[in-house]
């Protein structure tokens, strides 16, 4: 790509914002090249960030407001709001071609429906669905739908299997996507009529972006043999509420067990380097960027408790979006 990327950002939304979208902005701009930045926000309080934190006044344009979503508002509300929030007119850059793909730390229903009513729906995909990296024993995993549609048909899971493989493919290219489907078993008659039907058509249709493996249970999800996992958004948003809540309980109480008494803590001096990589792997941080799949531009959301690493974590995630052509390679294995 000749032209710069432009990455457009809704500075008001989530904790401690803007400051720590400024500063995510400037830990990602030192590690990328021919990528710009339409900050949306309030300037006064924007423009002593991007001095603080350094960031070359040729690599931004700021537009500014003063109205913002809160984090409270319910997403009728927020789109309510008004055409003039921040969130509004980052997505509206999108739609105005102004940009290549959003990033917002602010209220997910919000974006979500802000996003729908501003962009279309890439041709022959019905509903658009919510993904996320996580990791495995043997490298990232992509799992969707972790929200955004509770009740889904056939033809909604084959699409998500199509958009989670070239999502997988734009992020790591050499990477062969291996699709299965979350399932309380893995035998073929097990689950309900929707993923059977599912994995019936998926077996049968021989797919060139990726190889269908069958069902995958949730404690097999971090093994790593497959590297695509497609759920409903009810089922997956349990399963990634529950390994979020895993990873936090396994983090505190080793923690505490390494800080409680004199033996722990020589233990954990002993042992600092395997417990710094331990820590890093289990790191929502490193891992910060859903994607909605499905509009024809892309839609990243930052976790909204995250600092300036995680934002940084998520204009990567768009970055590689966007190098990756993700959009391109839906729009071509899309039936």
């Amino acid at each position: 790509m000749k032209d710069p990327i432009i990455i457009a950002i809704d500075a008001m939304g989530g904790d401690n914002s803007p400051n720590k979208v400024i500063e995510g902005i400037s830990l990602h701009s030192k590690l990328s090249n021919n990528v710009n930045y339409k900050i949306f926000g309030d300037q006064k309080l924007i423009n002593p960030l991007i001095s603080k934190y350094n960031i070359s006044e040729k690599r931004l344009d700021i537009v500014h407001t003063n109205k913002i979503v809160e984090g409270k508002d319910s997403a009728l509300a927020a789109a309510k709001r008004g055409k003039e929030t921040s969130l509004w007119l980052a997505v509206e850059s999108l739609k105005k071609d102004e940009a290549h793909a959003i990033v917002s730390a602010g209220n997910t229903g919000a974006l979500f429906l802000i996003s729908k009513l501003n962009l279309n729906m890439i041709k022959n995909i019905d509903k658009p669905a919510l993904s996320a990296l996580w990791p495995s024993k043997k490298g990232m995993n992509v799992v969707l739908d972790l929200g955004a549609n509770i009740d889904c048909n056939t033809k909604n899971l084959i699409d998500f299997s199509i958009m989670g493989s070239a999502l997988l493919k734009a992020l790591f290219d050499n990477v062969k996507p291996k699709v299965a489907l979350l399932n309380i078993g893995s035998e073929e008659l097990k689950g309900n009529a929707t993923i059977k039907d599912t994995y019936q058509k998926l077996n049968n249709e021989k797919y060139s972006l990726f190889d269908f493996e069958g069902y995958i249970e949730g404690n097999h999800i971090m093994d790593g043999d497959v590297n695509v996992i497609v759920a409903d958004g009810f089922t997956g948003n349990i399963a990634l509420k529950t390994a979020e809540g895993t990873s936090n309980f396994i983090i505190g109480e080793l923690k505490k067990a390494l800080t409680s008494s004199f033996i722990g803590k020589i233990s954990s001096f002993i042992n600092s380097n395997n417990l710094k990589d331990f820590k890093n792997k289990l790191d929502p941080r490193l891992y910060n960027g859903a994607i909605l799949l499905g509009l024809t531009k892309p839609v990243i959301k930052s976790h909204g408790s995250t600092d300036s690493l995680g934002f940084a974590n998520s204009l990567k995630v768009c970055e590689k979006t966007i190098r990756g052509r993700l959009i391109d390679q839906i729009k071509q294995n899309i039936i």
